[in-house]
């Protein structure tokens, strides 16, 4: 199965799983991420550790799909984003919730 071919399975897989909330996404749900020409999906699992959110990107079909992984305690988050383009997307959270929203600005 090439890349391309497993990236589309991963989002029509995590698609099929339901909609993601504005204020908040459930364990294995997906997430698509649109982020001008890159996108791809997002989900998280709970681990001992924290919240391990997967984060599946590619630029258009013919991308090589790139794959992060990081772990969030309460209070953490992360902001994925690409140069020159909006808007960013921010993932945090809050208790034993994961939020996700449009990030107003990117700083370091």
């Amino acid at each position: 199965m090439s890349v391309r071919s497993s990236l589309l399975a991963a989002v029509v897989t995590f698609a099929s799983l339901g909609a993601a909330h504005a204020n908040g996404l459930r364990p294995i749900e997906g997430l698509s991420i649109n982020l001008g020409d890159v996108s791809g999906v997002a989900y998280y699992t709970v681990e001992p550790d924290g919240f391990r959110v997967v984060t599946t990107l590619a630029q258009g079909e013919a991308g090589t799909p790139i794959r992060f992984v990081t772990v969030l305690a309460p209070g953490q988050r992360v902001v994925v984003s690409m140069p020159y383009q909006a808007p960013a997307l921010e993932i945090s959270r809050k208790g034993d919730e994961l939020l996700v929203r449009k990030a107003s600005t990117f700083s370091n």
